[in-house]
């Protein structure tokens, strides 16, 4: 009787085992689209004009227009050659892939937008809150970012280039870094 209760121990121990194992993998496959890259993740829009759709295709309605190329958008969600995104707004809609860069872009403190006249994104020399400062941005500004190190992210705007605190951008998660 003993070892009967042991081999049936052993056996939905076994169980369980495999069914944690199948949802890690699970979970693993869930953090990649069908294109094989992340889900979510950061790009910018490529065309000047882009119409957000309510669903993954042209037979869908237009739900938003962008009318500026380089707008930050968060990939989540694929099918086919569509991409459902999501601006800093919370906006949601369907794009086709072929009007989206992989270029990084973010947006300063898209949070802050209309709190106040005296309210920036600082720019500085380096990724070090004590180093020099080189702009002050306001909120709302779409901004080139060329690396982020998990903390800073090194980005330009209008010619003029420094490191602006990853917590001050949407564009960038909390703890990324690439370059």
């Amino acid at each position: 009787m003993r070892n009967l209760v042991v081999r049936l121990s052993l056996v939905a121990l076994a169980g369980i085992i495999l069914s944690v194992a199948g949802l890690q993998s699970a979970h693993a496959q869930a953090a990649k689209g069908p294109s094989g890259l992340p889900l979510p993740r950061f790009v910018s829009l490529k065309a000047k004009s882009v119409n957000l759709r309510v669903g993954p295709s042209v037979d869908y309605a237009v739900s938003w227009r962008f009318l500026k190329s380089g707008v930050p958008v968060e990939i989540i969600q694929e099918y086919d050659n569509w991409r459902r995104i999501r601006d800093a707004d919370g906006t949601e809609g369907w794009v086709n892939q072929a009007l989206l860069s992989g270029e990084r872009t973010a947006i300063t403190a898209p949070w802050m937008r209309g709190k106040g006249e005296n309210i920036f994104v600082n720019m500085r020399r380096e990724g070090m809150s004590n180093a020099t400062l080189v702009a002050k941005i306001q909120p709302g500004v779409v901004v080139k970012v060329g690396e982020c190190n998990g903390d800073w992210c090194r980005a330009e705007v209008d010619g003029t280039a420094g490191w602006v605190s990853q917590n001050e951008i949407w564009g960038a998660y909390p703890g990324e870094a690439f370059k």
